[in-house]
């Protein structure tokens, strides 16, 4: 993986079996987002498009790209502040969970909703939606192939809080336990926001080192990790 400093932003490439992946550090809580392509068909979707719309918009220019749609993992704002400027500038579709927070929902044109198990695509490549609430009701993350961008559900060595409207901290167990873990351990975590020692890891070796996956039981999770 290569990785570049332009300006204040990090920003990392990787290739992985016919997506093309650009994951940019953006804003004052080291949020990532990202624009993922179709080679192809030079067709590219932003993972919770936010901080710096005119940046990201050049910058998929640059690579030859036409943005065609955004994915948002969860309506919280840092993931979300420039949806009203990227829809005024492209008027593509957004998705988001049918189960967010209906205060949270924005009020924007072409908003659509999706569920667990949906499939959304970027050109002729297929995206799984898993549905993965915890830190707000409506977290999903968007898995292709063994590529897994996993929003504020699961970070580097940690995991999203539960302290925040909508958030449960039994759910959040369910979501890393019971769907994420589940996964194989050459999947690829590529998370919402910069806060562990490397910017994205492999499941089976988050397994080792995040502590928020090495609880025995759902007790021991919301004791130990959730201080409750």
């Amino acid at each position: 993986m290569d990785s570049r400093l332009i300006g204040n932003d990090k920003w990392y490439i990787a290739m992985a079996t016919k997506l093309y992946i650009q994951q940019y550090e953006i804003g004052p809580i080291n949020n990532f987002v990202y624009l993922l392509g179709d080679p192809q068909t030079k067709e590219m979707v932003i993972i919770d498009p936010a901080w710096d719309i005119d940046f990201l918009s050049q910058e998929a220019k640059r690579l030859g790209y036409k943005i065609t749609g955004a994915f948002l993992s969860h309506a919280h704002p840092d993931h979300l502040n420039g949806l009203h400027k990227l829809v005024s500038l492209y008027h593509v579709p957004v998705y988001i969970s049918k189960y967010e927070l209906p205060i949270m929902r924005p009020a924007i044109k072409g908003l659509i909703d999706v569920k667990d198990k949906d499939k959304l695509s970027i050109g002729q490549i297929s995206v799984d939606v898993l549905h993965t609430p915890g830190h707000s009701p409506g977290c999903q993350c968007f898995l292709v192939k063994n590529q897994l961008f996993t929003g504020d559900v699961l970070f580097i060595d940690g995991c999203g809080r539960c302290d925040l409207p909508g958030s449960d901290p039994k759910a959040m167990y369910n979501s890393l336990y019971n769907i994420l873990m589940k996964l194989p351990d050459e999947t690829i975590i590529y998370p919402g926001h910069h806060y562990g020692p490397i910017p994205s890891d492999t499941m089976g070796h988050q397994k080792k080192t995040n502590p928020y996956l090495c609880c025995h039981n759902m007790k021991e999770f919301l004791v130990e990790r959730m201080g409750l």
